[in-house]
């Protein structure tokens, strides 16, 4: 147990193998954060949340986010350093997530705003036209203080785990362009310059089927707004992030790929922001750890610091090898996105095992994250639950993790699904075969065959067991052994 590495992010990363080269400039950038950035997340964190100006005081509708000074100056280290930029046109998805993980060793929320900018420019990158690359793409690749930010808006006051059945937002062709009319009910990163918006064509089915993924600038062509914000979500924890309603009045659109596939498209993007969630899981995890181990090796009960009881000592090891495995299983999936991010449909059986990945990822490393922050409160006892001291905030922001980009039933019902339509278990455990125990991995095939001859019905009643030890078994082999093809 090398409870040094959990000190900070870069620290913990090379202990993990994971190669930083300098031209990355990951150790200025978490300088900046020891600096300066700690001190400015955590004012914000406590006195910063944005809010909405709604006119300017000529009655004219602005729709202005509102932060304290410093908020714009933090957000830009990312951007800078590469949050986006670095997968198009740097080093490639690896390096564009690893400043996304230490951006939430220091700051979960602020990572909403790397990710969902990253998947506007990735879905723009893949599959808008030459015209629409050109006009939009250059401003989300910036590396300066005029970069646009990007986001993601798909769920409407229905809910977003059934997007076929709940999404009403139209939109009517005109020209080149489309016109979108309805209202998004959890807009993250609102006032964003672009946003990836889920749309029903008029005419299409009321099915997922039905479903085409358009680009919404943030100003018409004319220069008028092109949404508006109705107000700013009061949530639990990403403070620093707005979260608002954007409505949608004949707002200008393009549509990107096509309309018959446009529910793939909008899954794809929601798999970029899964990924992204799993390492902001496991970054929180270790931020949680290293503010318990700061407080038991100066915490003293019964005559010594409570590190050095055997109890708190052997749940550290437990911890420590929980936090290596979650990242394990989360950094396959950045990798194989990597690989499999320019799959269009009908896609392969590794792009399917891709998915498979994801929502073992997604959902095992935020429950997780969630335990650990709980944990690490428990250790500071009386002291966790105060909010002038860190270790509250990280159960806060640890809670939004499991329901972000679906819920834990979501990922499970994805996982199900993929695991029964196209067999992605088997590649999955062919992938592990070599290194792990070969009676667990014959018991754990087993467990999914059974699962899969009970009637549909009770799979899906009986799924989270078997989803929950899958996940844990993948992350422990995963974590112990180097995998063919993940390294």
């Amino acid at each position: 147990m090398d409870l040094e590495a959990l000190r900070t992010p870069t620290r913990f990363l090379q202990s993990a193998g994971i190669s930083l080269p300098s031209e990355w400039e990951l150790e200025k950038l978490e300088n900046w954060w020891e600096t300066e950035g700690k001190a400015i997340s955590a004012m914000i964190d406590r006195m910063g949340t944005p809010w909405l100006r709604a006119f300017d005081r000529f009655g004219r509708r602005v729709d202005e986010i509102l932060y304290p000074p410093d908020y714009r100056r933090m957000l830009l280290q990312g951007y800078r350093a590469g949050a986006v930029w670095h997968a198009l046109e740097g080093a490639g998805l690896p390096a564009a997530f690893l400043i996304g993980y230490l951006t939430a060793f220091y700051d979960a929320g602020l990572y909403c705003p790397y990710t969902v900018s990253l998947a506007t420019a990735l879905a723009l990158h893949k599959y808008g036209d030459p015209g629409l690359q050109a006009r939009f793409l250059p401003p989300l690749l910036r590396r300066d203080d005029e970069v646009w930010q990007g986001a993601t808006w798909m769920t409407e006051v229905g809910g977003g785990s059934d997007l076929g059945a709940t999404v009403e937002t139209i939109a009517r062709p005109e020209g080149p362009r489309w016109r979108l009319t309805g209202e998004k009910y959890f807009a993250s990163n609102v006032g964003a310059d672009l946003a990836l918006v889920a749309a029903r064509p008029e005419g299409a089915p009321r099915t997922v089927r039905g479903l085409a993924l358009f680009l919404v600038p943030r100003y018409r062509e004319d220069g008028s707004l092109n949404y508006t914000i109705r107000r700013l979500k009061d949530k639990i924890g990403t403070r620093a992030v707005p979260t608002g309603e954007a409505e949608l009045r004949d707002t200008e659109a393009y549509l990107l790929g096509s309309v018959e596939e446009g529910i793939y498209l909008i899954l794809e993007v929601l798999n970029v922001s899964r990924v992204a969630n799993s390492i902001a899981s496991v970054a929180l995890m270790q931020r949680a750890m290293a503010e318990a181990l700061a407080f038991a090796e100066r915490r003293v009960a019964f005559g010594r610091p409570i590190l050095q009881h055997p109890l708190l000592r052997r749940q550290f090891e437990e911890r420590w090898q929980g936090l290596q495995a979650a990242f394990a299983l989360a950094w396959m999936t950045v990798q194989m996105l990597e690989t499999i991010r320019m799959e269009r449909p009908p896609y392969s059986p590794r792009y399917h095992l891709f998915r498979l990945l994801t929502h073992l990822a997604k959902y095992w490393t935020a429950e997780q994250a969630v335990q650990t922050a709980k944990w690490a409160m428990e250790v500071h006892g009386g002291m966790g639950v105060l909010g002038e001291y860190p270790v509250e905030r990280w159960l806060r922001e640890a809670m939004i993790l499991p329901i972000w980009e679906g819920t834990p039933h979501r990922q499970i019902l994805d996982g199900l699904e993929v695991i029964a339509r196209k067999g992605s278990h088997q590649a999955l455990l062919e992938l592990l075969s070599p290194k792990a125990d070969p009676q667990a991995l014959e018991e754990m095939a087993e467990r999914v065959e059974a699962l899969l001859r009970l009637p549909p019905e009770e799979q899906e009643a009986r799924a989270e067991p078997l989803f929950r030890d899958l996940a844990r078994f993948v992350a422990e082999t995963l974590s112990r052994h180097s995998v063919p093809g993940i390294d």
